[in-house]
């Protein structure tokens, strides 16, 4: 009685998703406020005077309409944005969206029980499998427990969009299908697609009713292993995957065209909890400097890739880990909080299956041969063609600074955050001589669905502190008080954007609003002022904290002449990755990189002379 009681009161998984607040939409004023002064680091005063006016007749005129529209439009969702932003940001996307969406990531085991050592694939792949699998578990039994804030629970939408989910190409719109249920709502699929030398294969990891071990995954693993390295290597149809989306779509449509039984073969691979690749590769990797496995997960072998699918683990000859994910179903703190799990399992069982070597009896995997013909042929090399030029003009620089981390930031009464936002801010005025504007991830899982907001930390208040770093003529003192005004504006912005006070998304809203119906584009959008400042998806410098735990990943920037910037602070060191085009003659992540590990010693000297 005593255990079914506990069992009663137990928090699920997805217990509280019918309770969350819906995303609210701000008030028009505070908004077109808060985007006033997001712009004015950008602007001479007769420009910022012409957006002024610009402002004030859109807020007395259409864009007070507009807003009434998506109040209309927000009573009757739970959240306003929700299919637009997966529409606009992602799926209506047609550039290849493998490289330019997706988001990668290494496995922290390498730091501990799992340093690179050839011979260890598959050994370690079986037991990093078993992980994850357990991990798949969790949510299909709801036992993962609810993310909160104090006692208010966040949105836990996002965990159902990892396994079992796949973005399906479209001729102008892609789609995601998401096979995944929880054990109370009924059957799910329970089979992975493993990708080896241009091969598919797939296997079920249950078998009579329960999971199967590390000794029978590696079994099967090694199964695919020696045949794909004793035999021809495949066509390489992942490779599709990599291409500009319209023209994959039609490849797709194709490739089913020549063959029905294609189709039930893709869906195969779009249903399976996740894709395992072999790869051959052996990427350098150190405590201190991830730039080759980073650079190798956004820009390896796309014929180990199936770019679409919500979550790639992607294992290397010397015994590396790492993933490769779509961030159209899911934001990176799910991949976060996967690779913490995963990675404390290892650390408590130091990185070694402690039972049974007991392997049952169990069907071999099955390999999925698809019909392909000339065309085809020639459209997979294609792609590669494609996708290796683009890869091929990718940089990243991605250190450790050790000096110090979390401890000395917070002794100091800065928020370690804020911290590196604004050392970010000082390197790019450093290098470039001007204001970056800025998007930093502020989460909005308060509310029903909720994703993101954009946090502008390109503020008046940083550019002035910048500023007065390079004035030989301003004093200690003055610096230091005008960092810590940049510290305060920046917490309290990432504090309203959180609680679905930011203006970013609500100006998406209406600008959307006014082309569905039918009216033309606003001035406001139209001003040079908006996407000088970041709007329109126009920042130069795209960021993203990963979090406090050892997990650490990169993107690409968001425009040609930017940088993807992600980092995670530890108690002792930071970590930083950062992205660049090296067609772009202005742009050099690993100078820019230098120069956030310079502005971090300059800070930490400023608050402790400034004391004196």
């Amino acid at each position: 009685m005593e255990n079914q009681l506990a069992k009663s009161i137990e928090e699920r998984t997805f217990q509280y998703q019918d309770s969350l607040p819906s995303l609210p939409v701000p008030s028009l004023e505070e908004s077109l406020k808060k985007y006033l002064e997001s712009v004015k680091p950008f602007a001479n005063e007769e420009e910022y005077k012409k957006t002024e006016e610009i402002v004030r007749i859109f807020q007395n005129g259409v864009g007070e309409k507009l807003h009434q529209k998506l109040l209309e439009r927000a009573k009757g969702k739970r959240n306003w944005l929700e299919e637009w932003w997966l529409n606009v940001v992602y799926l209506d996307v047609r550039i290849p969206s493998q490289l330019n969406v997706n988001f990668v990531g290494p496995s922290a085991h390498f730091e501990h029980y799992w340093p690179p050592k050839e011979g260890t694939q598959l050994e370690r792949g079986s037991i990093i499998l078993w992980h994850n699998l357990n991990y798949w578990q969790l949510i299909r039994k709801e036992k993962l427990p609810v993310h909160k804030v104090g006692n208010t629970p966040l949105d836990m939408n996002q965990f159902r969009m990892l396994f079992s989910t796949c973005k399906v190409p479209g001729i102008t719109r892609d789609s995601i299908i998401n096979y995944f249920r929880t054990e109370s709502e009924g059957h799910s699929p329970s089979h992975i697609a493993v990708l080896c030398r241009g091969r598919v294969f797939v296997f079920d990891v249950t078998h009579e009713g329960c999971l199967i071990t590390p000794p029978e995954l590696l079994r099967q693993l090694t199964y695919i292993y020696n045949k794909c390295h004793s035999e021809p290597e495949g066509p390489g149809v992942p490779a599709l995957t990599c291409e500009e989306r319209t023209r994959w779509a039609k490849s797709r449509e194709y490739l089913i065209g020549l063959d029905p039984e294609n189709l039930t073969l893709l869906e195969k691979i779009q249903s399976s909890l996740f894709v395992y690749s072999i790869d051959d590769d052996s990427p350098h990797v150190t405590p201190e400097d991830y730039r080759q496995i980073l650079l190798i997960l956004l820009t390896g072998n796309p014929t180990l890739r199936w770019g679409d699918k919500s979550y790639n683990l992607i294992s290397f000859s010397n015994g590396i880990f790492g993933c490769n994910c779509d961030h159209a179903p899911f934001d990176a703190m799910v991949m976060v909080n996967v690779a913490h799990y995963v990675d404390e399992r290892i650390l408590e069982t130091e990185g070694r299956w402690k039972g049974s070597e007991k392997a049952r009896d169990i069907p071999l995997p099955e390999e999925l041969i698809f019909t392909v013909d000339e065309k085809i042929l020639n459209d997979i090399s294609q792609a590669k063609v494609q996708y290796f030029k683009e890869a091929s003009n990718l940089q990243i620089a991605a250190y450790a600074f050790t000096s110090f981390g979390k401890k000395l930031t917070k002794k100091n009464g800065l928020h370690p955050d804020t911290f590196i936002q604004l050392a970010l801010q000082l390197a790019y005025y450093r290098l470039h001589g001007r204001p970056g504007c800025c998007y930093e991830t502020a989460m909005t899982r308060y509310f029903y669905h909720g994703r993101t907001e954009t946090m502008r930390s390109c503020t008046v208040e940083a550019i002035r502190w910048c500023q007065s770093m390079q004035d030989p003529s301003t004093s200690l003192l003055e610096r230091q008080e005008k960092m810590l005004q940049a510290f305060a504006k920046h917490n309290k912005m990432m504090k309203e954007c959180s609680a679905g006070k930011g203006f970013d998304r609500h100006l998406l809203g209406l600008l959307l609003i006014a082309k569905e119906e039918g009216l033309p584009v606003p001035e406001l959008f139209t001003d040079p002022l908006f996407s000088r400042s970041g709007g329109g998806g126009n920042f130069v410098l795209s960021t993203s904290l990963v979090g406090y735990l050892r997990i650490q990943g990169v993107m690409v920037p968001m425009v040609h002449n930017g940088y993807g910037f992600f980092y995670h602070i530890r108690d002792d060191r930071i970590f930083v990755a950062c992205s660049a085009w090296k067609s772009c003659p202005e742009t050099d992540a690993e100078k820019l990189v230098q120069l956030i590990f310079h502005a971090f010693h300059d800070m930490i000297q400023l608050m402790s002379t400034a004391r004196l």
